[in-house]
């Protein structure tokens, strides 16, 4: 296909699937069978800071998709993707006043994004969800990567009149609530730093609010103090991130950490970075992948695994999976790695539906 807009996609059939990823028509059909829903979407902060206009199909391009040019809504259409966490970035070199005063007009411009024309929805629960997708529409979920979005204090009114679902605390740099994950060469002088007071405010106000604590980014002082500091009614989520356990690395997760998530009822969305996944940044494979679905899957079972790929979010795919419209690539290999057909389901999207409904109702 060419460049076409969002009007004009057309999911493809599991015949055109088969062919288009080389894999068997019945990983096809498993695929377009099943709620499959993404955790981490980073695609909105090219289309706020660079103009990509997630409207319009686009081709691999000169960077071969490499960084960026991973998803845009045709794509995903036509992909036959059910759902998806679309996230709004906070602006690190904005004040949070002036993060939060951006904020529901950040919201406005994704909404209409995705929503104009009727091919994608905003939900907050499974059943909208359902909704969505028995009328053929893309469910789109509103998380946000960055808590000084929501400003300096608490859980701000604005919030509460948008389909917020799911809240990470920290991104990229040091904020009133926190630190993220570092480099340990980084860390003698951030170990002392975890979760602030007004950290642990703000994750009560989303416990009543029914959000989702995302912990991605977290420092490990600060993810040890969100478990600790939440009740075991608030299911925790880690929306993208590789695996300790198969490549050791300061963004990742550890196997302690990873059983604190699933002993919350949360997920864990696994990441396509090749970079954390342990390969180099221009040849990675997606069997180093599924190697972190097998791991995390021996630790805290298959059943609290989910899709967390950070399309857009400056990433480096596996390069025989390199854009969305290569997913169903992976329900073939998860196959040949002894997943059953129920298990792949679940980290397709089914895990997390059930976290979504025991955070929320259904």
């Amino acid at each position: 296909m060419g460049r076409l807009d969002v009007d004009e996609a057309r999911e493809r059939s599991s015949e055109e699937t088969a062919v288009a990823c080389e894999i068997s028509r019945a990983a096809a059909e498993l695929f377009l069978a099943s709620d499959s829903l993404d955790l981490h979407i980073e695609s909105f902060s090219f289309q706020r800071t660079f103009g990509y206009d997630l409207r319009q199909r686009h081709r691999l391009g000169w960077n071969r998709a490499l960084l960026f040019g991973q998803a845009d809504l045709p794509r995903l259409l036509e992909l036959g993707l059910r759902g998806a966490l679309f996230s709004l970035t906070a602006n690190p070199w904005l004040s949070a006043a002036q993060n939060l005063t951006n904020f529901p007009g950040l919201y406005e411009r994704l909404r209409d994004t995705l929503e104009r024309g009727g091919r994608a929805q905003f939900v907050t629960t499974a059943s909208g969800y359902r909704s969505a997708r028995k009328a053929g529409k893309l469910a789109a979920f509103l998380a946000i990567q960055g808590a000084t979005l929501l400003g300096a204090s608490g859980y701000p009114d604005v919030a509460r009149k948008l389909p917020l679902i799911s809240v990470g605390l920290l991104h990229l740099t040091r904020t009133h609530l926190g630190s993220p994950s570092t480099p340990r060469w980084l860390r003698a002088q951030s170990d002392a730093l975890g979760l602030s007071p007004r950290a642990f405010e703000l994750m009560e106000d989303l416990l009543r609010e029914r959000v989702f604590v995302d912990l991605a980014h977290l420092h490990p002082r600060g993810f040890w103090d969100a478990v600790r500091n939440t009740s075991r009614e608030q299911p925790l989520i880690v929306t993208h991130s590789g695996v300790s356990g198969v490549y050791p690395h300061w963004r990742n997760l550890d196997d302690d950490m990873l059983r604190a998530i699933a002993d919350r009822g949360g997920v864990v969305g696994l990441i396509y970075h090749s970079y954390y996944l342990g390969d180099r940044l221009l040849s990675g494979k997606l069997d180093t992948l599924v190697q972190h679905f097998v791991h995390a899957g021996k630790v805290i079972g298959r059943d609290k695994l989910a899709l967390g790929s950070d399309w857009d979010g400056l990433i480096c795919t596996p390069r025989d999976m390199k854009t969305c419209l290569d997913l169903p690539k992976l329900v073939e290999k998860l196959s040949r790695a002894h997943f059953s057909d129920s298990e792949i389901q679940g980290i397709l999207g089914g895990n997390f539906l059930r976290a979504l409904e025991r955070l929320r109702g259904s």
